[in-house]
Protein backbone atom coordinates (compact mmCIF):
# COMPACT_ATOMS: atom_id res chain seq x y z
CA UNK A 1 0.00 0.00 0.00
CA UNK A 2 1.02 3.91 -0.74
CA UNK A 3 2.69 5.06 2.27
CA UNK A 4 0.30 8.30 2.10
CA UNK A 5 -2.72 6.08 1.36
CA UNK A 6 -1.96 3.48 4.91
CA UNK A 7 -1.70 7.51 6.54
CA UNK A 8 -5.14 8.47 5.31
CA UNK A 9 -6.27 4.94 6.30
CA UNK A 10 -4.85 4.83 9.76
CA UNK A 11 -6.05 8.78 10.35
CA UNK A 12 -9.55 7.65 9.46
CA UNK A 13 -10.21 4.41 11.48
CA UNK A 14 -8.33 6.79 14.46
CA UNK A 15 -10.61 9.28 14.06
CA UNK A 16 -13.40 6.86 13.70
CA UNK A 17 -12.57 5.13 16.84
CA UNK A 18 -11.88 7.94 19.06
CA UNK A 19 -15.65 9.13 17.77
CA UNK A 20 -17.31 5.74 18.61
CA UNK A 21 -15.93 5.44 22.37
CA UNK A 22 -16.76 8.90 23.14
CA UNK A 23 -20.40 7.90 22.03
CA UNK A 24 -20.58 4.43 23.34
CA UNK A 25 -19.27 2.44 26.70
CA UNK A 26 -17.87 -0.81 26.12
CA UNK A 27 -20.34 -3.70 25.87
CA UNK A 28 -19.49 -5.21 29.69
CA UNK A 29 -20.11 -1.55 31.20
CA UNK A 30 -23.73 -1.46 30.12
CA UNK A 31 -24.42 -5.13 30.96
CA UNK A 32 -23.28 -4.16 34.43
CA UNK A 33 -25.41 -0.98 34.66
CA UNK A 34 -28.71 -3.18 33.39
CA UNK A 35 -27.63 -5.99 35.72
CA UNK A 36 -27.58 -3.49 38.90
CA UNK A 37 -30.79 -1.64 38.00
CA UNK A 38 -32.69 -4.76 37.61
CA UNK A 39 -31.61 -5.56 41.43
CA UNK A 40 -32.15 -2.16 42.84
CA UNK A 41 -34.77 -1.51 44.81
CA UNK A 42 -34.90 2.20 45.52
CA UNK A 43 -37.26 4.23 43.42
CA UNK A 44 -34.57 7.07 43.08
CA UNK A 45 -31.75 4.59 42.39
CA UNK A 46 -34.24 3.09 39.88
CA UNK A 47 -35.00 6.54 37.93
CA UNK A 48 -30.73 6.96 38.40
CA UNK A 49 -30.20 4.06 35.78
CA UNK A 50 -33.05 4.44 33.76
CA UNK A 51 -31.64 8.29 33.03
CA UNK A 52 -27.86 7.01 32.27
CA UNK A 53 -29.57 4.30 30.09
CA UNK A 54 -31.26 7.11 28.04
CA UNK A 55 -28.19 9.11 27.94
CA UNK A 56 -26.84 6.33 26.72
CA UNK A 57 -28.65 5.80 24.16
CA UNK A 58 -29.32 9.17 23.21
CA UNK A 59 -25.62 10.16 22.75
CA UNK A 60 -25.23 6.84 20.21
CA UNK A 61 -28.25 7.96 18.42
CA UNK A 62 -27.71 11.60 17.89
CA UNK A 63 -23.66 10.75 17.74
CA UNK A 64 -22.68 13.13 21.04
CA UNK A 65 -20.31 12.20 23.71
CA UNK A 66 -22.09 10.60 26.35
CA UNK A 67 -19.76 12.40 28.83
CA UNK A 68 -18.63 15.80 28.92
CA UNK A 69 -14.87 14.75 30.46
CA UNK A 70 -14.17 13.69 27.07
CA UNK A 71 -11.06 15.40 25.55
CA UNK A 72 -8.39 14.65 27.64
CA UNK A 73 -7.38 11.70 26.24
CA UNK A 74 -4.90 8.94 26.53
CA UNK A 75 -3.21 6.62 24.70
CA UNK A 76 -1.66 3.43 25.10
CA UNK A 77 0.53 2.29 22.38
CA UNK A 78 1.43 -1.53 21.95
CA UNK A 79 3.94 -1.14 18.58
CA UNK A 80 5.78 -3.47 17.02
CA UNK A 81 8.77 -1.81 16.30
CA UNK A 82 8.52 -3.21 12.55
CA UNK A 83 4.96 -1.56 11.60
CA UNK A 84 5.39 0.64 8.57
CA UNK A 85 4.12 3.96 10.46
CA UNK A 86 5.78 3.64 13.94
CA UNK A 87 8.08 7.05 13.00
CA UNK A 88 3.77 8.76 12.17
CA UNK A 89 1.95 7.31 14.81
CA UNK A 90 2.45 10.13 17.48
CA UNK A 91 1.87 12.95 14.69
CA UNK A 92 -0.87 10.87 13.06
CA UNK A 93 -3.02 10.08 17.24
CA UNK A 94 -2.74 14.34 17.33
CA UNK A 95 -3.94 14.63 14.17
CA UNK A 96 -7.18 12.26 14.86
CA UNK A 97 -7.71 13.91 18.08
CA UNK A 98 -7.83 17.28 16.97
CA UNK A 99 -10.24 15.86 13.79
CA UNK A 100 -12.10 14.13 16.65
CA UNK A 101 -12.35 17.04 18.83
CA UNK A 102 -14.30 19.09 15.97
CA UNK A 103 -16.35 16.23 14.23
CA UNK A 104 -17.56 14.35 17.13
CA UNK A 105 -17.83 16.87 19.03
CA UNK A 106 -15.29 16.39 22.16
CA UNK A 107 -14.68 18.65 25.12
CA UNK A 108 -12.25 21.11 24.57
CA UNK A 109 -10.15 20.55 27.55
CA UNK A 110 -6.22 21.24 26.42
CA UNK A 111 -5.52 24.54 28.18
CA UNK A 112 -1.88 25.91 27.52
CA UNK A 113 -1.45 26.64 31.49
CA UNK A 114 1.61 29.55 31.23
CA UNK A 115 0.22 30.79 27.55
CA UNK A 116 -3.37 30.92 29.19
CA UNK A 117 -5.53 29.84 26.42
CA UNK A 118 -7.33 26.68 25.16
CA UNK A 119 -6.17 25.29 22.30
CA UNK A 120 -9.62 24.27 21.23
CA UNK A 121 -8.08 21.11 19.73
CA UNK A 122 -6.85 18.63 22.81
CA UNK A 123 -3.49 18.93 21.56
CA UNK A 124 -1.25 20.97 23.13
CA UNK A 125 1.81 20.59 25.33
CA UNK A 126 1.84 17.13 26.84
CA UNK A 127 -2.09 16.23 25.62
CA UNK A 128 -2.84 13.82 24.42
CA UNK A 129 -0.18 11.59 26.62
CA UNK A 130 0.90 8.44 24.70
CA UNK A 131 2.11 5.94 26.67
CA UNK A 132 4.89 3.76 24.44
CA UNK A 133 5.62 -0.10 24.14
CA UNK A 134 7.88 -0.89 21.80
CA UNK A 135 7.73 -4.62 20.43
CA UNK A 136 10.62 -5.96 18.64
CA UNK A 137 10.14 -8.18 15.68
CA UNK A 138 6.82 -7.30 14.79
CA UNK A 139 4.81 -5.11 12.70
CA UNK A 140 1.68 -5.08 14.89
CA UNK A 141 0.00 -2.26 16.60
CA UNK A 142 -2.37 -2.20 19.37
CA UNK A 143 -3.78 1.35 20.78
CA UNK A 144 -5.76 1.49 23.72
CA UNK A 145 -7.63 4.85 24.72
CA UNK A 146 -8.76 6.56 27.87
CA UNK A 147 -10.89 9.56 27.56
CA UNK A 148 -11.17 11.76 30.69
CA UNK A 149 -11.22 15.44 31.70
CA UNK A 150 -9.08 18.05 33.10
CA UNK A 151 -11.04 18.23 36.20
CA UNK A 152 -11.82 14.09 36.98
CA UNK A 153 -8.97 11.90 36.79
CA UNK A 154 -6.44 14.21 35.44
CA UNK A 155 -7.15 17.09 37.51
CA UNK A 156 -3.82 19.74 35.78
CA UNK A 157 -3.21 17.63 32.79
Amino acid sequence: MDKEIARDTMRGLLVSFISYLAKKLPDDVEGRLEELRRLESSELACTIYDTMTMNQKLAYELGRPCCQDTGALQFWVRCGADFPLISELDGLLKDAVTESTIGTPLRHNCVETFDEYNTGTNVGNGIPTIFWDIVPYSDNVEIYVYMAGGGCSLPGH
